[in-house]
């Protein structure tokens, strides 16, 4: 598909109820596969990588689940919670898990769901990168970049012997 269709597609970012918690599993599965080329997730013995904190996002307040459909497929997914995996701030919003499948990247589509996501979710933000990862810290330069308005610059965090770009900013926008 060429960008001019893609920019035609309707993009929806759609809560995740608790009967959609397989097909974000199913997801997370291709999501840890893309990953795995940067971070250390491996194979459980059943053959899937798993991610024990989905269950949490139907439970725990503070944590939201998205599902991405554009023109009406499923093309990924998006979780949300409040409190820093890296910084150890409670009060910012962190981008836990970000997908969208491959056949639909590098059309806009990631950074006009991630302009919904801050615009639903307002306040101070950080958003996370394996530093290895530079297509997915260029993907978050520019979206957040062109989200805030301003240039938006990450930097190098560890905590507990992982070593993190991260960006921190603020999306005032409430819808």
């Amino acid at each position: 598909m060429t960008n001019d269709r893609a920019e035609a597609e309707q993009i929806e970012v759609v809560p995740a109820a608790k009967a959609d918690e397989a097909i974000i599993a199913n997801l997370l599965e291709l999501y840890a596969h893309d990953f795995s080329e940067f971070y250390g997730v491996e194979l459980g013995p059943d053959g899937r990588f798993g991610y024990k904190s989905l269950p949490l996002y139907w439970i725990e307040p503070g944590r939201h689940p998205f599902l991405v459909r554009i023109g009406g497929k499923l093309a990924g997914f998006v979780l949300v919670k409040r409190g820093s995996e890296v910084s150890g701030q409670e009060n910012v919003w962190d981008m836990a898990e970000f997908f969208v499948a491959r056949g639909y990247r590098r059309r806009g589509a990631g950074t006009k769901v991630t302009h919904e996501i801050w615009k639903r979710f307002p306040g101070a933000w950080e958003v996370r990168v394996v530093p290895e990862n530079t297509s997915a810290r260029d993907f978050w330069s520019h979206a957040i970049s062109t989200f805030t308005g301003d240039a938006i610059h990450s930097v190098g965090v560890e905590k507990d012997g992982e070593r993190w770009t991260l960006f921190r900013f603020e999306s005032a926008v409430a819808v």
